[in-house]
């Protein structure tokens, strides 16, 4: 499972030395806004070799490309580092990922299919989410961007105007069978540890798998706050193991805890299993 991705500026070979260290079920390989204008060349050809470096303790690498003129290009040398994926930002309607997914077909014959993320950042955006993420079969996940939907809709990003746009691209996720990652809440201010807890837990009960940060300090809060914890492991386990006793005796639903359990409820408890498993992030 990914819980927590990292995002590591392309262009600082300090961050990207120490990208493998950080305990991240994801990173993520930024050649967009953490990265000067004149420095982005040099960021995309580091690429090469910061993708195998940040990837050799088994996190999946993705790289955030530029969007308009240089994406292509960014996706050409992303693909041909060995990136897991791409966070592809700004993206307004369906064709923005089908010009992507098209070049991908086109230089991937040599290399691992490549996953894409839209990165959902203005108010048009949301309201195609659905058809964004049906775009293309590569469609791993979707992202609601945070400050700049907030600028596109002229207002601050407080979690209260987040809210919505975040909860539709969400839905727009689950409903395509994408995973969902993001907090209800801008990520910008990494130093309210507090608030990046109770968001990232409040962002799980609503069924988001993880969670972007810009700070290393958040990968362990976000693996903990995405993770079930033992005693909910213990209690799926019990609750699985009833219902299956009570399916072999014949009976449909049953009361357990207190509570009526039928199949959607032990759907539920089975997929938290799943997620326990340990395994390899994906």
């Amino acid at each position: 499972m990914i819980r927590s991705l990292l995002y590591v500026p392309a262009s600082s070979e300090k961050f990207l030395a120490r990208a493998h260290e950080r305990g991240a079920d994801a990173l993520i390989l930024d050649l967009e806004d953490a990265v000067a204008p004149q420095e982005k060349l040099a960021a995309r050809a580091r690429l090469k070799d910061a993708v195998p470096s940040a990837g050799r303790n088994g996190a999946k690498v993705f790289v955030r490309i530029n969007a308009g003129a240089p994406a292509l290009d960014d996706t050409e040398a992303a693909c041909r580092a060995g990136a897991f994926g791409l966070f592809v930002p700004k993206v307004h309607a369906p064709a923005d990922v089908c010009r992507i997914d098209a070049h991908l077909n086109r230089i991937e014959r040599a290399v691992e299919r490549v996953v894409l993320v839209p990165m959902l950042e203005d108010p048009g955006a949301v309201l195609d989410a659905r058809k964004i993420a049906a775009a293309s079969a590569r469609g791993f996940a979707l992202v609601a961007g945070s400050e700049d939907m907030a600028t596109a809709m002229g207002a601050e990003p407080t979690p209260e105007v987040l809210r919505l746009p975040k909860l539709l691209v969400h839905l727009a996720a689950k409903a395509a069978g994408l995973r969902s990652f993001g907090m209800l809440r801008s990520v910008a201010d990494f130093r309210d540890v507090d608030g990046v807890k109770r968001a990232a837990r409040e962002a799980r009960s609503f069924g988001f798998e993880g969670a972007t940060c810009v700070h290393p300090s958040l990968v362990p809060i976000l693996n903990a706050a995405f993770s079930p914890a033992p005693e909910e492991i213990e209690r799926a386990r019990r609750l699985v193991a009833a219902f299956e006793a009570a399916r072999a005796a014949g009976q449909g639903a049953l009361v357990f805890d207190g509570k009526m359990v039928d199949e959607p409820v032990v759907a539920r408890a089975r997929a938290l299993l799943a997620r326990a498993e340990p395994g390899p992030p994906g």
